[in-house]
């Protein structure tokens, strides 16, 4: 199949009828010609957004990894999601519903705030105002802004982005040293924070937290208080100042003319927090990454104009980022922002939230639904679930039997569902079982096709091309739009972790993966979760998602240990499902279970039942910390869990299990090697 680029896309590219589904073999070929003329395309793209100035080149790649898109075009991102909504018929639209965690008696929740597009925009321009003339904030100036999942978040990341401001958003789940560095690192002169908010019934008091890592943040001169909950503070004179105070001497309709920005202008960084070494800050820029969402909101999400949107993500990571603050605004749709837990104060919340906003689109975490599939199907449909049209995972791979599941449970065997993957460093998703302009056909437990214009490959060692459903090391070999920009004040280490590991110079994603013979590309966990069994590399995902198609099991955490012959051996925590109990019996099945589905290599060393596994507030299970339990090693930073006591209760399991180990080697009947 040719492509002439003389056409617009959707005429030269897709089928006559779109409610059909696009063959995969014919979507490979447009991809691979996409991929072949990718500035061409990316440019088209472009063409879909408005412009100050358009560009005089598509992307400047003289400076690789510095990769500049749309070099020469202005823009700014408050204009695309603000200004250009207000000045057309969406201005009366409701763009963010907003509801608090607690509830009342009956069940239903006490705080409900609705923003108009005309609204937030008003909101937005006197944020923007107070930074500019009280702050004294321009282009170019770094801001850090720590606060929970309330509207002043997105409000003041619109209003930093007005003004051509850099902000540094924390998620409001870390810890007072990880706000700390953070604000170092970015050398930010003012901190926006809140009094304190929900979560799990609880007040969190984050302006203590916040108190704290001032201690060692010299840079900071300033701090603007949000005033959640109206708990008694620490204001210290000259330094602090309320929001509702600052903005009474704001004028109502104050305007303030957004700042016309490059193209590759830094419009945020945003720290990854590994697991060893001081965090990233990724650098995005404002031309590319809106690009990328504008396309990926369309093609992935397939947004309408009376679509309801819900990302139940933290806008503190990236997910919140891209696709609840900046790529569903662009698009001018209604969405869900939520502050609390998504179990407070029983696992069918989000299932009440659904049902009370008439939710379309969906984009949660496979965690999450792992997490819910512990209570039988009946707890979720007492619920009306029929509105959601369009589902999507993110944040680690979706096991089959968790699809499955989620998509009987709200899809009713119907709706579309799709396993995106990307990263922070990319911006926006990758990869998805696409539901907008084309659709491909859903595949349980696969992270989906690539997106057009994106040159994904799974190689091996040394960087060569695996074949067909042959593991292998992700990576991109060549740039697109919404690529990190760089490490910010570092842009040696950016060269260093990304575009080193392979002679070819290609973004080395850090994930483990194989493409299947239809295109699909099946994530199988991070390369560092990698499990080498007498020199076999099993993915920990595989293991898991082996394990998790068994009845009794709702999730589980495949870590490996040291050993003295195979090098490694798996180990598997497991929680089950109500009603099932956890013995040897049913340990011996589940290691059958895996043998017989990856292997006999893959023998799992044991099996320990456990009630929780270690998550971040963002409901990732934290199998770092569950590695360094199996290994008897310090478990480093483990202020972003949902639940401390999950770390205890997997230790405890552990010690009883080795416990046990050492009373058989101790009987001198026992007859086991």
């Amino acid at each position: 199949m040719s492509v002439n680029w003389a056409l617009p896309f959707e005429e030269r590219l897709l089928p006559a009828d779109k409610s059909k589904l696009l063959d995969p073999k014919i979507y490979l070929e447009l991809h691979k010609q996409t991929v072949e003329n990718f500035k061409e395309f990316w440019a088209e793209r472009a063409k879909e957004l408005p412009w100050f100035k358009p560009w005089d080149r598509v992307l400047d790649d003289s400076n690789p990894p510095f990769y500049k898109w749309f070099v020469g075009a202005e823009t700014n991102a408050s204009w695309l999601c603000l200004d250009r909504h207000v000045a057309s018929w969406r201005k009366n639209k409701v763009a963010i519903i907003w509801e608090g965690e607690p509830l009342d008696k009956n069940g239903k929740p006490l705080e409900i705030k609705k923003y108009t597009y005309a609204d937030l925009y008003k909101e937005v321009n006197r944020v923007a105002y107070l930074l500019k003339t009280k702050y004294n904030l321009k282009k170019g100036d770094t801001v850090t802004i720590y606060l929970p999942m309330i509207p002043e978040l997105p409000i003041f990341m619109l209003a930093c982005a007005r003004l051509g401001v850099v902000f540094n958003v924390v998620f409001a789940g870390f810890s007072s040293a990880s706000l700390s560095d953070r604000i170092n690192d970015s050398k930010s002169a003012l901190l926006i924070t809140a009094d304190g908010f929900w979560r799990n019934g609880k007040i969190l008091h984050l302006k203590d937290i916040a108190d704290e890592a001032l201690k060692t943040s010299p840079t900071i001169r300033n701090v603007i208080v949000v005033r959640r909950l109206g708990n008694k503070i620490n204001i210290v004179e000259g330094r602090d100042a309320y929001l509702d105070d600052l903005l009474r001497e704001v004028p109502e309709n104050v305007y303030v003319e957004p700042t016309r920005l490059k193209s590759e202008d830094p419009l945020y960084i945003l720290y990854t927090s590994g697991t060893t070494g001081k965090p990233k800050g990724q650098v995005h820029d404002i031309g590319g990454y809106m690009v990328l969402l504008d396309t990926t909101m369309k093609w992935a999400f397939d947004v309408r104009d009376e679509d309801v949107y819900w990302c139940t993500a933290d806008i503190g990571w990236v997910t919140g980022h891209s696709y609840i603050v900046f790529g569903p605004l662009m698009e001018g749709v209604t969405e869900i922002i939520y502050e609390g837990s998504l179990t407070y104060p029983d696992a069918a919340r989000w299932a009440a939230i659904i049902e009370r906003y008439g939710v379309t689109i969906l984009y949660t975490s496979p965690t999450a639904i792992r997490g819910w599939m512990k209570n039988p199907k009946e707890f979720y449909t007492r619920y009306n679930l029929a509105s959601v049209r369009v589902m999507h995972s993110v944040g680690e791979p979706i096991n089959p039997e968790a699809f499955r599941w989620f998509y009987e449970v709200v899809g009713k065997n119907r709706n579309h569902f799709g396993s995106t993957w990307w990263m922070t460093e990319t911006g926006g998703l990758l990869t998805a079982h696409w539901a907008g302009l084309y659709t491909t056909p859903m595949k349980p437990g696969t992270n989906g096709m690539p997106l057009f214009g994106v040159d994904l490959e799974v190689v091996d060692d040394k960087g060569d091309p695996q074949r067909p459903e042959e593991r292998g090391y992700l990576v991109i070999r060549k740039p697109w739009p919404g690529l990190s920009l760089t490490i910010w004040g570092d842009p040696q280490r950016f060269i260093q972790v990304y575009f080193s590991r392979f002679k070819n110079h290609y973004f080395w994603t850090g994930d483990y993966a194989v493409r299947d013979r239809d295109g699909y590309f099946w994530i199988l966990g991070r390369a560092d979760e990698v499990i080498k069994v007498a020199g076999h590399r099993l993915g920990t995902y595989e293991l898991e998602s082996t394990l998790i198609q068994h009845p009794a099991v709702a999730e589980a955490a495949v870590v490996g240990i040291p050993d003295e012959i195979k090098g490694e051996v798996p180990v598997a925590f497991v929680i089950l499902r109500q009603g099932y109990t956890g013995d040897d019996k049913l340990a011996t099945e589940l290691n059958n279970l895996v043998r017989a589905k990856v292997g006999p290599i893959a023998t799992l060393k044991t099996v320990i039942f456990v009630s929780k596994l270690p998550k971040t507030r963002s409901a990732k299970i934290m199998r770092r910390v569950v590695q360094a339990v199996a290994t008897n090693r310090p478990i480093g930073d483990v202020t972003t869990l949902e639940d401390e006591a999950s770390v205890d209760e997997v230790k405890k399991a552990y010690l009883e299990f080795l416990a046990e180990v050492e009373k058989i080697k101790s009987d001198p009947n026992n007859k086991q090697s």
